[in-house]
Formats: structure tokens, C-alpha cells, sequence
């Protein structure tokens, strides 16, 4: 049986595509990619025959079609991953439900003052108290998650899972524009950062165009 094609967007500018793609390529799940350059008559020309939502990414499994990162994530739980992309400990399994939804959710400022550019590198960016409470708040994400449920391992809840995938465009918007880190959270950003599917896919947005739209939109 083939497996499944997972429709994303431009590597440097989409955070939601990166999600279900590292969660895969991290868990060996083998996948076509197809990408759709975000902001071209490209994009808006083809990604009509993969989904009605407009969006990316989708998963495509058969005559199965889910779009959605989160839901994404979720069905490829099920259907490939026996599970582990969530704690097994309920308790565990339940806070890193809610705060992946939270992720998915919230955060409004942090992606407006923080669009996500992995090539970008921005020094001593101030950050306004919206964004600034939105960067406060995953970082206590990451060390309550940690502390309490990761087991002395190096991931949110000790083993990479389907919280570490949300909150990995987060990891490379706090490396582009300079956030501040503790201890901690320098160590989690570099755990995040050491892993061989992510470092293929930073490669990769070296080599691709520049999205003008997506440009306008980082000071």
C-alpha cells in the first residue's frame, strides 16, 4: 500500500505545514511531499484540486483528505503512529492536548510581530506587550510541560510527540528574531533545532524563492 501525500507551502514562511511535516519525517513515516509556493498564481492555480479549505497543508491518504495541522496530526496519530505521537499517562496525554490546541488557537500577537521567515535574522527585536505576554506564555508552556511530565527527557513531555511538532515554528521564530532564552528554553530550542528532519527542512529554504507578500510582512 503507498502511503500518503501531504500538501504544504513554502518551506521558510509556513509554520503550519512544517507541523505535520516534521511530525512525519520524525516518526519515519514515509509521505509524497507536495509543495505549492505560498503568494503565487501556482499556489492559488492548483491547491483547489487537493482541498476545498484554500489552505495548506492537507493530507492526502487514499480517498481520505484532512486538512488541518492539528487534525492532521491527529489522524496520523491513529493511522500511523500507534499513538505515540501522545503521552500514554493520561494526565500527560491531556495537557499536551490542550496546549497543543492552545498553539493552534492563540498566539495571535506573537505571529503578527514574529511572522515566521527562517531565513530572517532580526538583532534586539522589541517585541510589543501583546507579543511580548504571547513569548512569556510558551515559555512557561515549555518548562511546566517539561517539569512535570517530561521525566528528566529533552523533549515537552520527554519524548518527541505531536507538542513538540506545534511548537516548532515557534523554536524558529524565537532563533530569527533574537528572543531572549533562559537556560532552559536555549537548551529546548537546541533539541528542537539538533533534529535531522528539521535541519533538511531549513536546508531546503535556502533555495527558495523569496514570497514578496511574506516579506512586506517582517520588519
Amino acid at each position: 500500500m503507498s502511503g500518503p501525500t501531504l500538501v504544504i507551502g513554502s518551506k521558510n514562511y509556513s509554520s503550519w505545514s512544517l507541523r505535520p511535516w516534521l511530525l512525519l519525517r520524525q516518526f519515519d513515516v514515509p509521505f509524497a511531499e507536495v509543495k505549492l509556493p505560498l503568494d503565487t498564481p501556482e499556489f492559488y492555480a492548483r491547491i483547489g484540486d487537493y482541498t476545498p479549505s484554500g489552505r495548506v497543508p492537507v493530507l492526502l491518504d487514499g480517498d481520505v483528505h484532512v486538512w488541518d495541522s492539528l487534525a492532521i496530526a491527529e489522524y496520523a496519530n491513529e493511522r500511523f503512529l500507534d499513538g505515540r505521537g501522545w503521552p500514554r499517562a493520561s494526565a500527560a496525554r491531556a495537557q499536551a492536548r490542550a496546549v497543543s490546541a492552545e498553539m493552534h488557537s492563540g498566539f495571535s500577537a506573537l505571529r503578527t510581530a514574529l511572522p515566521m521567515n527562517c531565513r530572517k535574522r532580526v538583532r534586539n527585536h522589541m517585541l510589543n506587550p501583546d507579543a511580548a505576554r504571547d513569548v512569556a506564555r510558551v515559555k512557561t508552556i515549555w518548562r511546566e510541560a517539561n517539569q512535570t511530565f517530561g521525566g528528566g527527557g529533552p523533549f515537552l513531555y520527554g519524548e518527541f510527540g505531536i507538542a513538540d511538532a506545534m511548537y516548532a515554528p515557534v523554536v524558529l521564530r524565537f532563533v530569527s528574531y533574537d528572543v531572549a532564552l533562559e537556560p532552559f528554553e536555549q537548551a529546548y530550542v537546541d533539541t528542537i533545532l539538533g533534529l535531522a528532519p528539521l535541519r533538511e527542512w531549513l536546508r531546503e529554504t535556502e533555495t527558495e524563492p523569496v514570497a514578496v507578500l511574506h516579506e512586506k510582512d517582517t520588519p
